[in-house]
């Protein structure tokens, strides 16, 4: 999707003051008004185009460095971001108060900052309630329509995914309406309400090539179809306590998928590494040549623009300096296709002769192709520098650790650096907000692993067909090689064993996960890995007792630490690394592995170990809400914890 028209139109609509509350309410000043608006096909577009830009964020714009809440906060892009709010990443300093015991119930007012906002929806139902005074055909202005319901279905998810039950609005509200003291409604009514929104975008929106350069279609309402019924289906299934069945979401996420199976292929353009271009190209045309894209935002040149690169390059100080953990990479298979212990148990497993082991980054070798395309090894995309610009001539600069936010450049926190999203472009770097790297927001590749799994929640299995169409067809564009190695090709029925993993399942969750199950989620953790994906998987499956999985970073062997003594500082002769201390700047278990948080404040958090309490799974109402509107209640579990805080 090119956004140039749209975006261009936004500033149309900017310098006119369409769609803020002036706009409404002065006339017949220069600003137009309801008795001047809505009369053509244009106005329409322009009240529309504010909110493209809400919900399909992308990497951000300008400086790139703005808060977006869930009310998870994340500085700067969600996408390259989000996933320290999950087992995928950590960030410096001691662990977000939501990941820890330190979240209480909010008792301000600012909505924007604990996510309780309706702000955008009062926008998307002015619209749906004065669209129809347009003059246009039937058809006209049911297009128009459907992008409205597209963006209230999006809005209403994140609503759910936050808070559970929320008060449905079929209209935009004013100070003194009645439905501003609604109690909240149940979550069933909110999410057939949420499908209807959705099947009236797929309806209404145009076939992809018909569609005006930079507008919806019916393809994307398609996906986000798939992935709210994804999530709805599973998360019915496996939160039994809601007595809700999720049936007829699977089936209606399985409509949507087969919709677009065989009309978008993986990107594989560039060979080995088609995994890691696809997320580091630039300009109004990134996608071009990109049959994975579904829904992608772009920017311009001297008209729209970004600094994340420069931010994903800094990571460090205010900055998002996160790295990953080794819960993540021991999910990646070796390039066997089985994990990295193949059998045995805890303290004596049998390790895959392909694995390395630990220490000097030798666990990225042999290794799923996809690891070194998320995370790099010193001297490879991000690590190698001269004077503080990309130049490979100058040596290696090993990645600092530490855990303070004030870190010098690079700082990993756990040793694991990721460069997926990283372009190495120095002029993308120079151009501070006038950066155009593109960002994908729906892609094939997680169409498939929506597919595969929604066809197995539904079925209890997949035919063979169906795994070579989606996790065999993610894996041989990842470079996995079948033919040297026939076991890196899933098959029903013999599937790896991996003790590691199923015994973490085993204590973990309250439900069995098949060794099938256990593949497909796994391929969706690797595949999707830092796209922002991870927290809401798991939620929906009940895994939030998997944030109690130790967070660990590399294991710092002596060969590391001798590394790391301060005398490795010169990059033209080899390499340089900055000086850290066992005990002082890293704390280490017993294994000699990176202790994540190990100075958390929250008293049950100990090294490493985040708590976890179900009320978790749903975040709290804010207490001034409940207060301007008694039928509000709060989520279960909030008030109680609170007063142990």
């Amino acid at each position: 999707m090119n956004l140039k028209q749209y975006i261009l139109a936004i500033g149309l609509a900017s310098s006119l003051g369409a769609c803020n509350d002036d706009f409404m309410e002065r006339y017949p000043l220069d600003v137009p008004t309801d008795e001047t608006f809505w009369t053509s096909e244009n106005d329409l577009k322009l009240f529309l185009n504010k909110l493209y830009p809400v919900y399909i964020q992308g990497h951000g714009s300008g400086w790139s460095d703005s808060k977006y809440i869930y009310p998870r906060p994340v500085v700067g892009s969600a996408l390259a971001y989000g996933d320290v709010y999950s087992d995928n990443a950590v960030r410096t300093g001691n662990e977000y108060k939501e990941l820890g015991e330190g979240n209480k119930i909010p008792t301000g007012s600012g909505a924007d900052e604990n996510g309780w906002t309706w702000d955008d929806l009062r926008n998307i139902n002015y619209f749906l309630t004065h669209y129809t005074q347009a003059k246009l055909s039937a058809n006209k202005l049911k297009q128009y329509a459907a992008e409205a319901y597209f963006f209230k279905a999006w809005e209403y998810y994140d609503k759910v995914v936050t808070f559970g039950d929320v008060p449905w609005f079929t209209k935009e509200l004013n100070v003194d309406s009645e439905e501003l003291y609604m109690a909240r409604t149940p979550r069933a009514e909110v999410m057939d309400s949420v499908l209807l929104c959705l099947n009236k975008a797929v309806d209404g929106l145009p076939e992809k090539g018909n569609e005006e350069d930079g507008r919806l279609n019916k393809d994307m309402a398609n996906f986000l179809k798939a992935r709210i019924c994804l999530f709805e289906g599973t998360y019915r299934k496996y939160h039994t306590e809601l007595g809700l069945d999720g049936t007829n979401f699977l089936k209606e996420c399985k409509t949507a998928c087969e919709a677009l199976m065989g009309k978008y292929s993986l990107y594989e353009g560039d060979g080995k590494t088609s995994y890691y271009k696809m997320f580091t190209v630039k300009g109004p045309n990134a996608f071009q040549n990109n049959p994975e894209v579904i829904l992608g935002r772009t920017c311009i040149e001297n008209e729209y623009g970004t600094a994340f690169q420069r931010y994903f390059d800094q990571n460090n100080s205010n900055r998002q300096s996160m790295g990953a953990t080794k819960g993540l990479l021991e999910e990646y298979l070796c390039e066997d296709g089985r994990p990295i212990y193949i059998s045995g148990t805890e303290g004596n497993y049998v390790q895959n002769p392909l694995f390395k082991g630990y220490g000097m980054w030798k666990e990225l070798d042999n290794r799923d192709p996809r690891l070194t395309q998320t995370v790099c090894r010193p001297g490879e995309y991000v690590t190698v520098w001269g004077n503080g610009k990309v130049d490979p001539a100058n040596g290696i600069a090993y990645p600092p650790l530490s855990y303070n936010t004030g870190g010098s450049n690079g700082s990993t926190v756990t040793g694991y650096r990721f460069i997926k999203h990283w372009m190495g472009d120095q002029e993308e770097i120079d151009a501070t907000t006038n950066g155009t790297q593109a960002a994908i927001e729906f892609r094939y590749g997680e169409l498939l692993l929506t597919y595969a799994e929604v066809l197995y929640e539904l079925n209890g299995t997949l035919t063979q067909d169906q795994v070579d169409q989606t996790i065999n067809a993610l894996r041989q564009r990842a470079g996995y090689d079948f033919t040297k190695y026939p076991t890196a090709r899933l098959v029903v029925g013999s599937e790896p064993t991996d003790p590691r993993l199923d015994k973490i399942y085993r204590e973990k969750l309250d439900y069995t996960v098949s060794p099938l199950l256990r593949e497909i989620r796994r391929e969706r953790r690797v595949e999707l890995a830092l796209e922002n994906r991870r927290y809401e998987d798991l939620m929906r499956w009940k895994a939030g007792n998997l944030f109690t999985v130790p967070l660990r970073g590399m294991r710092f062997t002596d060969e590391m630490q001798a590394l790391y003594d301060g005398s490795h500082n010169d990059r033209l002769n080899g390499g340089s690394a900055p000086k850290v201390e066992v005990g002082k700047d890293v704390f280490l278990d017993d294994e000699g592995f990176i202790i994540c948080y190990p100075k958390s404040p929250y008293k049950q958090t100990i090294n490493g170990v985040l708590p976890w309490h179900d009320y978790r799974y749903l975040w709290p109402i804010p207490a001034e809400e409940i207060r301007l509107n008694p039928n509000l209640t709060q989520n279960p579990g909030w008030e109680e914890a609170d007063k142990d805080k």
